[in-house]
């Protein structure tokens, strides 16, 4: 009978002290506070979809020089006075104009867009010197004339970028694109100072044509909405050479060598369609769609 309380009394005391344990460790475990891991928000990515835009900008572009024939019909040193024949070269400078330019694109991809676009070059201011032979008192002299026209240029590209990613709603992206520039010069003044035969101004037209063009461009977007972006850029472009101005009776053709234009642009784009949902992560395998 005694062998029996003693084990009731220590089988009860058993379950008292597990059932203690069991509290604290149950305590320590509600106690223990859960890890907090931040929500992270991926960038929204553009939909696939097409885009318009529109850019202002200043264009500063070099001038590389211009070849064109001479002619000297009263030559009296080259027998019978036949016109004798030559080349000579005109050099100058443009002055900076004015861009403006819009165009319609394509989002193909993520990090991939095309667009088509048309800008035109305001009219630039052109100053330049010739240096060539004179008449003076029957003798043959050296002189320069002062030469001044204007240059005005549309282009129209096809045009491919890269976006490299998407950094706060900043969009860093490279880009090129080939096409045609029609270039239109408008009158030729050119002017020899007194003192020579040929003093005076004169007049030689205009030529406009259409030239081969590329392209190469880099800049930043940023998001102002959902649909609409602003962009800078630089881009620079190589127009070929092409007629200049015509050719008079004493002068032939001119044509100049082509040019290097540097551009800044700063524009809109209207993204059709916005952007998809941006995709929030509360931990480290699940992503939860807003």
């Amino acid at each position: 009978m005694m062998n029996l309380k003693k084990m009731l009394i220590t089988g009860v005391a058993g379950l008292t002290v597990t059932a203690s344990v069991s509290s604290v460790f149950a305590a320590d475990i509600v106690d223990i506070p859960e890890p907090i891991i931040p929500e992270v928000v991926v960038a929204p990515s553009p939909v696939g979809g097409w885009y318009l835009r529109g850019d202002i900008g200043y264009a500063g572009a070099k001038f590389k020089g211009a070849n064109y024939s001479t002619i000297d019909s009263n030559c009296g040193t080259c027998g019978g006075g036949s016109p004798t024949f030559g080349e000579n070269s005109l050099d100058g400078k443009l002055k900076g104009s004015f861009l403006l330019g819009g165009g319609v694109g394509y989002q193909v991809t993520d990090y991939f867009r095309t667009d088509l676009t048309v800008d035109y070059l305001t009219r630039a201011k052109f100053s330049g010197s010739t240096s060539g032979v004179c008449t003076a008192g029957g003798q043959y002299v050296d002189c320069v004339s002062n030469d001044t026209a204007k240059m005005s240029a549309l282009s129209i590209l096809a045009n491919a970028y890269v976006d490299l990613a998407n950094f706060n709603g900043f969009t860093p992206y490279v880009g090129a694109g080939i096409g045609g520039t029609r270039v239109k010069w408008g009158d030729l003044s050119n002017t020899i100072a007194s003192g020579f035969d040929q003093s005076g101004s004169t007049v030689h037209s205009g030529s406009a044509s259409w030239r081969f063009t590329w392209a190469l461009m880099a800049g930043v977007s940023y998001d102002l909405t959902q649909n609409l972006k602003l962009d800078a850029g630089y881009r620079y472009r190589r127009i070929e050479s092409g007629e200049m101005f015509g050719g008079t009776k004493d002068l032939g053709r001119g044509f100049d060598k082509s040019f290097d234009i540097h551009d800044a642009r700063i524009g809109l784009r209207y993204q059709f369609g916005g952007y998809s949902a941006p995709v929030a992560y509360n931990d480290m395998v699940t992503p939860v769609y807003k």
